[in-house]
């Protein structure tokens, strides 16, 4: 349904000293006096008396015109409901060695490591929430925020692709990333990304590991009281099983090995627990879908706005008018001057 609006309402303070000087005037000019036009004040009688009137109206009305015309009066031609989920997220990613291990892999792509699985099924969720705030941290022998909260949704998912393991690369060094866990840093960079987020009334990170902390400035604990403190959800998944075999790539063969760090499994149940979330345990591509399913499902904040398609202004309708008026108002006062004389 259309509707008339102001686009700049505060145009409309204008009107309280327009006011003040309508009454001012027109109370003197009762009594013979007219400070604005003091040439048209010389006239008498009835007839002269009102013409005399006509100039201070015609001013006025047209000085309420242009307040007008500053108001931006708009007709909305068309609005609409919309409701969308929108909450903020932060993807904090293990990249250790460990995610280079090979038990997601398939006949069809034998090469598959943990941290591809991770980087579709992310790209898939992303797809899924266009209105979210998201964001990516990643940790390995430190964090490092790889994106801010953005809606530039293509934009997070080509940052997604170059996350990788260092030294996984041919030609690359290998580098404390590939023995060191930060978990407890990771953690708390994406809780500090997410304090800044204070438009959203849901914020969560998804923390995403198939190690232990073994290094870092700050612990998991302490990293998971600060998202309680900050009312940050914390949804955790564990990739592979505790103390399980890992297949690794060694000479083109797949062979089980150790795993190359011990899968903490109670102490991301731990975090997921003191920040109201919840733990998910993923042992296969399919299982990791799933638990971003849910966490999806669990994590929905309804919101909704109004969106309005299309506008016509009608400023020029009062700016014009506006002038004239006021413009005649002011010239008035001269012509019947010179009808005096």
């Amino acid at each position: 349904m259309n509707h008339l609006v102001f686009e700049s309402p505060w145009a409309f303070a204008f009107l309280v000293p327009l006011f003040f000087a309508i009454y001012r005037v027109f109370r003197r000019s009762l009594s013979g006096k007219f400070p604005i036009f003091p040439r048209a004040a010389e006239l008498s009688g009835k007839k002269s008396y009102r013409q005399t009137m006509i100039p201070p109206i015609l001013f006025f009305v047209g000085m309420l015109l242009l307040v007008i015309a500053a108001a931006r009066p708009v007709t909305l031609l068309s609005q609409t409901k919309r409701t969308a989920d929108a909450i903020a997220i932060e993807m904090t990613i293990d990249i250790s060695g460990s995610m280079e291990s090979l038990d997601f892999a398939t006949a069809v792509n034998p090469g598959k490591t943990r941290l591809d699985v991770v980087k579709e099924t992310f790209s898939e969720f992303v797809s899924k929430r266009p209105d979210d705030l998201i964001g990516i941290v990643t940790f390995g022998g430190y964090a490092t925020t790889r994106a801010p909260l953005t809606t530039d949704h293509e934009a997070l998912v080509e940052m997604l692709e170059s996350v990788y393991v260092p030294g996984a690369r041919k030609g690359d060094m290998a580098s404390r990333e590939e023995t060191l866990t930060a978990m407890g840093d990771g953690l708390a960079m994406a809780c500090a990304r997410l304090n800044s987020a204070t438009n959203m009334q849901s914020r969560i990170v998804i923390l995403l590991s198939d190690g232990a902390s073994n290094y870092g400035i700050v612990s998991p604990d302490e990293a998971s009281s600060l998202a309680r403190q900050l009312g940050i959800k914390v949804y955790t998944i564990g990739i592979g099983s505790p103390g399980g075999m890992s297949p690794v790539s060694f000479g083109g063969f797949r062979l089980n090995i150790p795993s190359r760090s011990e899968f903490d499994e109670e102490g991301l149940r731990k975090i997921a627990d003191n920040t109201g979330g919840r733990y998910f345990n993923v042992t296969s591509e399919q299982e990791m879908e799933k638990a971003l399913e849910e966490i999806d499902a669990l994590q929905k904040t309804r919101i909704e706005e109004s969106v309005y398609k299309s506008a016509q202004e009608y400023y020029a309708s009062f700016l014009w008018p506006g002038l004239l008026c006021a413009l005649a108002g002011t010239l008035f006062p001269v012509r019947i001057a010179k009808g005096v004389v």
